[in-house]
């Protein structure tokens, strides 16, 4: 039977209709079944903490319990991870076991952050100046936000590091190795071993430049591996990450934006600051730089007379569900939550056995004062004096731990970050406006889409029309991003299973030991 005009035309329009709904349903739809693919690819491995067995009431205790502290040794999912980090995962701090290499790692790690705040507040200011005019210009325009933090963290942390300004050559390394890592980590590209090689054997050339002592018992390589893991890896894309997220929650919210400017035309930056505290502080819940951190359990940890984590499972502690539970609306932006009324807090105002203890000088150069990272007020996180008004709890209450917990490996750079994001995000606003019409989630696949307007400069019809085609654009790259995350991130995982890194590495230093013991 021939097709009649009217049933072609509704078969044009329903098939039509279908695909202009794809920016609605199927990005969503991939994810959820890149989730089950990696699931089964992966194996079912963990306890996720909140969840079932460990509910969010008791995340904080399990999470500083001392036998949760395995850190790869024994979890498939360490083998994904090394597979993203390489080369060098068995230098990374953050996936060294503990014992002495850690112990000499991390306190090198604090010996290179330990700078005067003045110094670190200046020297971001340099950093962002250079790339705003390099990278943007006075005429503003669309940008990336991830891509354009990443040459002032590069820059940053380079001169951290070796005390000289970055050469544009070493800038370049470093950030093409930082976004290689984390395209690969978001599933948006496969590895490419090459460009972090080249990174690994240019420090390696720079390790008698570095200002500050490097972790004891490693060989040059070693030494290579470590400054390029903790600080052009995890360094830059976390930062990067970080300012992009806040960057992209001032565009999408001209209150807040707003209000850290009129801390600037009042003078009254102690204020703009407390704003800008409450921004990033909000920033940083709904969008955890972390997602899932794993430990292993190196012994029995007792839930209560029936129930037991046995040694060696794997906890997967979520942050981004930690952070939503308690909160009221906990999907809705609200810099109110951590308001002046209330104690600012996370970790940093316990010890190890949950007392209150003073506030640490961690600058390794005896009290800082208001010239260094023992500041005279709190970073967003930590202490400060007030009291909460009755009825709601002091923010150390609330489910927020955005630089983890003090008992278990926190972010070694707690202190430092947040300082360095007020100079950053300050620096930004001052010379532009900020707006986006793009999707924001945590993972920021689309690299935060941002259209930058030099400051007082007018927007009439094609600031309208940019904003337009910014979200057009975000929703259907969106759909293609979705099936490439899904195809790539499927393989690599696969491929992280096969190569086994992590296992390999471990059983490789057990045969060692053992025949060294004969």
């Amino acid at each position: 039977m021939p097709v009649t005009a009217p049933v072609r035309a509704v078969a044009v329009a329903v098939a039509a209709a279908t695909v202009l709904s794809l920016p609605r349903w199927l990005p969503a739809r991939v994810v959820a079944l890149r989730t089950r693919v990696f699931a089964r690819v992966n194996g079912e491995e963990g306890i996720t903490v909140p969840g079932d067995l460990v509910g969010v009431e008791r995340f904080r205790e399990i999470y500083s319990h001392p036998a949760a502290g395995g850190r790869s040794r024994g979890a498939a999912l360490s083998d994904l991870f090394w597979y993203w980090l390489s080369p060098g995962p068995e230098m990374h701090q953050e996936h060294l076991e503990a014992g002495e290499r850690y112990d000499a790692v991390a306190r090198a790690t604090r010996g290179f952050l330990s700078v005067p705040r003045v110094e670190a507040e200046e020297l971001t200011r340099r950093c962002v100046a250079r790339t705003l005019r390099d990278k943007v210009g006075d005429k503003g325009g669309p940008v990336r936000l991830r891509d354009l933090m990443m040459p002032v963290w590069a820059e940053f942390y380079y001169e951290l590091v070796f005390g000289e300004p970055c050469p544009p050559v070493a800038r370049d390394l470093i950030v093409g190795n930082a976004d290689d890592v984390v395209t690969a980590l978001k599933c948006c590209g496969l590895r490419h071993m090459d460009r972090r090689d080249r990174l690994t054997r240019h420090l390696a050339g720079l390790l008698p430049k570095v200002r500050d002592r490097l972790p004891a018992g490693l060989s040059a390589r070693e030494q290579a591996l470590y400054l390029q893991g903790t600080f052009f890896n995890t360094a830059v894309v976390q930062m990067s990450e970080a300012m992009a997220h806040l960057l992209m929650v001032l565009a999408q919210h001209p209150d807040a934006q707003a209000g850290v400017l009129a801390g600037d035309e009042r003078g009254d930056e102690q204020g703009d600051e407390r704003h800008l505290d409450r921004v990033i502080s909000e920033t940083l819940r709904l969008y955890p730089l972390f997602g899932i951190a794993h430990r292993v359990t190196t012994g029995d940890i007792p839930l209560d007379e029936h129930t037991t984590i046995p040694a060696g499972s794997v906890l997967c502690f979520d942050y981004p569900a930690f952070h939503r539970e308690g909160f009221p609306d906990p999907g809705r932006f609200d810099p109110g939550r951590f308001g002046t009324d209330r104690s600012h807090s996370d970790y940093s105002h316990l010890d190890r056995s949950g007392q209150v203890r003073p506030e640490p000088d961690l600058s390794g150069r005896g009290d800082a004062g208001r010239d260094g990272l023992a500041p005279d007020r709190p970073a967003p996180g930590c202490p400060a004096s007030g009291r909460p008004r009755p009825g709601r709890p002091a923010v150390r209450e609330l489910n927020h731990i955005p630089f983890g917990v003090a008992a278990n490996r926190p972010c070694p750079a707690w202190r430092l970050a947040p300082i360095t994001m007020r100079v950053a995000a300050r620096e930004v606003l001052r010379a532009y406006a900020l707006d986006s019409s793009a999707s924001h989630t945590r993972s920021m696949p689309n690299r935060g889409p941002c259209l930058l307007v030099p400051r007082g400069a007018p927007r009439g019809a094609a600031h309208r029309a940019t904003l337009r085609f910014m979200r057009f654009r975000d929703r259907w790259e969106d759909v293609w991003r979705s099936l490439v995350q899904l195809v790539l991130g499927t393989y690599m995982v696969w491929d992280a299973r096969r190569q086994r890194l992590c296992e390999r590495h471990f059983a490789e230093a057990d045969r060692t030991a053992a025949a060294e013991s004969r």
